[in-house]
């Protein structure tokens, strides 16, 4: 069977200056700096193809935030943007909240809290593996269809739901620390796979030299 990757990519920074916390909410735009990020993935995969690589589909969360970052790389490999709706963000009960402690442990969320292995306050990790597994095996398929053997796609999504994925394909559990996770704003965690298989799961950072002072905000 042919040989696939499927690369996905979270989106870049959001101009957010009240730290809400997001979510699905419509019109949450890049930042200046988001926009530096984007076209510097754009160079990353046009030199790629430049290279020899055989980036053949791209598709994106409906989000704003997302459409915005994969927009500068469908211009530079001419590829048009497929809105994939599953590959958006998780939902979460403190979407459009302050993204702040004092905001969370009020007493009318506490409820939220009952089990953090779901996790309770937003959609299960396990729903968002099974949503994302899905769009990333169509991805491959349509990538293996356009371009054969050794072709690759890219698919724009956000933190939470990629790293579920890569925990899922790596065999870990999907409870985790949300600290801890590796999934820098435009990072690529890429799954590589033989014969329908994930064989290994790659981890990169193309626009590592943007992120010193960039937007933290959880839930993005």
């Amino acid at each position: 069977m042919p040989q696939a990757t499927v690369h996905l990519l979270r989106h870049g920074e959001v101009y957010n200056p009240d730290g809400i916390l997001y979510g699905r909410l419509p019109e949450f735009h890049l930042s200046e700096r988001g926009r530096e990020m984007a076209k510097m993935l754009a160079d990353h995969f046009a030199a790629r193809v430049a290279q020899g690589a055989n980036i053949v589909h791209l598709g994106s969360s409906p989000l704003t935030r997302a459409q915005e970052t994969a927009l500068p790389t469908s211009e530079a490999l001419d590829l048009p943007i497929h809105t994939e709706p599953r590959i958006i963000e998780a939902e979460n009960h403190f979407e459009g909240l302050k993204a702040n402690i004092s905001e969370f442990i009020k007493p009318k969320h506490w409820f939220e809290y009952r089990n953090p292995l779901r996790p309770s306050w937003g959609e299960s990790y396990q729903d968002q593996v099974t949503r994302m597994r899905a769009a990333v095996e169509d991805a491959r398929l349509k990538a293996i269809e356009l371009g054969g053997d050794g072709a690759e796609a890219i698919l724009v999504s956000h933190q939470l739901p990629i790293y579920a994925t890569r925990l899922s394909a790596e065999g870990r559990p999907l409870w985790h620390d949300p600290r801890r996770r590796e999934c820098t704003l435009t990072s690529l965690t890429s799954l590589v796979f033989d014969d329908g298989k994930v064989v290994r799961v790659e981890y990169s950072e193309p626009a590592a030299v943007l992120l010193p002072g960039a937007a933290k905000t959880p839930g993005a």
